[in-house]
């Protein structure tokens, strides 16, 4: 089957890298536009305090994609199917950028040190930073490395309906993110950045594009 690259990765990766280090840098100095925007957006969006266990049952089953235990169990899952294929860099890389995306998360919100979203009704009330959303990264990431991956398996037409379900995931992933008051629009934006900036960076390096399994 004909491979196509899945875009321009490197320009992909440059776009990604500076909306994360221009949100990254607006929280951290405390930019007034970015600041009043992020609030509006929590209070029109958060589901608040007095929602019902359906509702927030349903938030949380929602926003799971995004969460490492469910990245864990589809990884594993194609960990499986690439070493079945001997498909042994592809696995590797995948790996890489799957499990280490957490750690980077991590690293970037020590750095910005943005607290989470405050709520007159009291809020989720977490203690862990805010910037960039782990979970928007983690599905951000997930949904990159399976179009690399199954890009090449895929006809024209199916590569457009995966594109598609890929990036509706991730708007519902973030949605839920701020649904639930636990981040703010940017946390999410800069999360996304993050997810497809590292997940195309890892398989360059790793020689992984055009999207071909590689032993």
């Amino acid at each position: 089957m004909h491979t196509a690259r899945p875009g321009r990765p490197t320009a992909v990766v440059a776009l990604c890298l500076t909306v994360l280090a221009l949100l990254g840098w607006a929280v951290r100095a405390g930019a007034g536009p970015v600041l009043r925007v992020d609030r509006a957006v929590s209070e029109a969006l958060y589901a608040g305090d007095d929602r019902s266990g359906l509702h927030e049952a349903a938030l949380q089953v929602a926003t799971a994609p995004g969460s490492s235990a469910f990245r864990a169990v589809v990884v594993l899952a194609a960990l499986v199917w690439l070493v079945r294929r001997r498909a042994y860099r592809t696995a590797g890389w995948v790996l890489a950028a799957t499990v280490l995306v957490g750690p980077l998360t991590t690293l970037l919100k020590e750095l910005v040190g943005r607290p989470r979203p405050q709520f007159a009704q009291g809020g989720a009330e977490l203690d862990s930073l805010s910037f960039p959303s782990g979970h928007a990264s983690g599905v951000a990431t997930l949904v990159t490395v399976a179009l690399v991956v199954a890009w090449p398996l895929l006809s024209p037409a199916g590569r457009r309906r995966a594109a598609v379900a890929g990036v509706l995931l991730a708007l519902l992933v973030g949605c839920t993110r701020m649904w639930l008051g636990v981040h703010f629009l940017s946390d999410v934006l800069g999360g996304w950045a993050l997810g497809v900036a590292w997940s195309l960076l890892v398989a360059v390096a790793a020689r992984a594009l055009p999207g071909r399994l590689t032993r």
